[in-house]
């Protein structure tokens, strides 16, 4: 605990209330021990004889309320207090009629003082005490003489114990405060990652995907044009630019997956698949019912994006979509019997692409799922994910037809 240049304590502002407290019950028993102290002493003593006496308990006690006035408002006290004590040690000498009030001199010295001057204080306060009642004994008696300096050992590893507990609560609420801040300033962080991530993956699945796929058709249009297929393919462009414009002012308004988060789970993935895919099979197996929000943006992103890098990458003929409803789980199966590829040799993510599976994965293992790729060249591809679902409830009605369904396209 550090200590001021005039030798007064410098302590925790944490440890100052409940000092405070201490401070006003020490100095409440200093003056009823110093005015019940006097009144024995005048009754025993002839006031005309030990005038001198009874001004100098006066002066101690003028000079305690100052030092009491001073340690409360926190200013210099330092000689105030050794002229204190030094009265204090005459008066108890002289009359040991006083020596119970110096219980209350031993703390405030300890409160005055620290380090070695604490030491001294107090010791000098237990050796007047303890000469002053072993003179009132007539010389005889040693327990009056031990007695005092034995309290005041006592009484100041008590005290020492004290200050060092108080000190090293004071220290860890410090080192608990430092760690709180570097753990909001940590969360701050992994929160602005991902959002970062959980963006990046939005206009993966929105934005780009569909620009990807709009840039086919228009290209698909160049070469044809001015047949007849020419125009269809500028058409579906436009339809897929405008979905782009759709998906974009709604990400920027915290939305997600515009027009897709209401109505039937099988009818929402169909039509997200559609936006890329004009032909694709849609089958329903297990008994359907609601699952929560966040599983349901999963799997229509999942979908989403399945379907558009079926619409770049796979050239293939036939495409299906199987939605699966398991007892805790929620299934997903994208088919494409396209041209495959070794899912092991996949280029890391570059500016040229190569997001979605990436994306794919991350969306359904932040919920605890299972996401997984099967292909190789020429064979096709599955892609697959599994999502747990909350427990449904026994009397939960279940809105949504229980028997299969399957959708093909027209």
């Amino acid at each position: 605990m550090p200590e001021s240049s005039n030798g007064t304590a410098s302590r925790p502002a944490a440890v100052r209330p409940a000092m405070g407290r201490i401070d006003a019950v020490v100095h409440l028993s200093f003056a009823v021990l110093m005015v019940a102290s006097g009144v024995r002493y005048v009754l025993r003593h002839s006031l005309a004889d030990n005038l001198w006496t009874v001004a100098l308990a006066g002066a101690v006690c003028v000079l305690y309320a100052v030092v009491a006035v001073l340690a409360k408002r926190r200013q210099p006290w330092l000689l105030w207090m050794v002229a204190l004590v030094l009265a204090w040690a005459v008066l108890v000498i002289a009359a040991p009629s006083f020596a119970w009030c110096s219980f209350a001199l031993f703390f405030l010295s300890r409160a005055a003082f620290m380090g070695w001057m604490a030491y001294l204080a107090g010791g000098l306060t237990a050796i007047a005490t303890a000469i002053g009642l072993f003179r009132l004994s007539g010389d005889t008696d040693v327990a009056m003489l031990l007695g005092p300096i034995a309290a005041a050992v006592l009484l100041t590893l008590i005290y020492d114990r004290i200050e060092h507990d108080a000190t090293v609560q004071h220290q860890l609420h410090a080192d608990i405060s430092q760690a709180q801040e570097r753990l909001a300033a940590g969360e701050r962080a992994a929160g602005i990652a991902a959002e970062r991530e959980r963006v990046s993956r939005e206009i993966h699945d929105t934005v780009t995907q569909g620009l990807a796929s709009s840039l086919l058709l228009l290209e698909a249009a160049q070469r044809s044009w001015p047949e007849e297929g020419a125009k269809a393919e500028v058409q579906k462009a436009g339809t897929l630019l405008r979905q782009n414009l759709a998906d974009t002012r709604s990400l920027v308004h915290e939305l997600s997956a515009p027009g897709l988060e209401n109505g039937p789970l099988p009818q929402a993935l169909e039509q997200a698949a559609r936006r890329y895919l004009d032909s694709v099979v849609l089958h329903v197996t297990g008994d359907p019912r609601p699952v929560p929000t966040e599983v349901r943006h999963a799997l229509i992103r999942v979908a989403q994006s399945a379907a558009a890098n079926i619409k770049l990458h796979a050239r293939a003929e036939k495409a299906s979509l199987t939605l699966g409803f398991l007892p805790g789980a929620v299934t997903l199966d994208v088919f494409d019997d396209g041209r495959g590829f070794d899912p092991a040799a996949v280029p890391p993510p570059s500016e040229k692409g190569g997001y979605g599976l990436r994306a794919m994965r991350q969306r359904v293992e932040q919920l605890s799922g299972v996401f997984s790729v099967e292909s190789s060249p020429g064979e096709g591809t599955v892609i697959a994910a599994q999502l747990p679902l909350p427990p449904t409830e026994p009397n939960q009605a279940n809105p949504a037809p229980a028997v299969p369904v399957e959708k093909d396209s027209p």
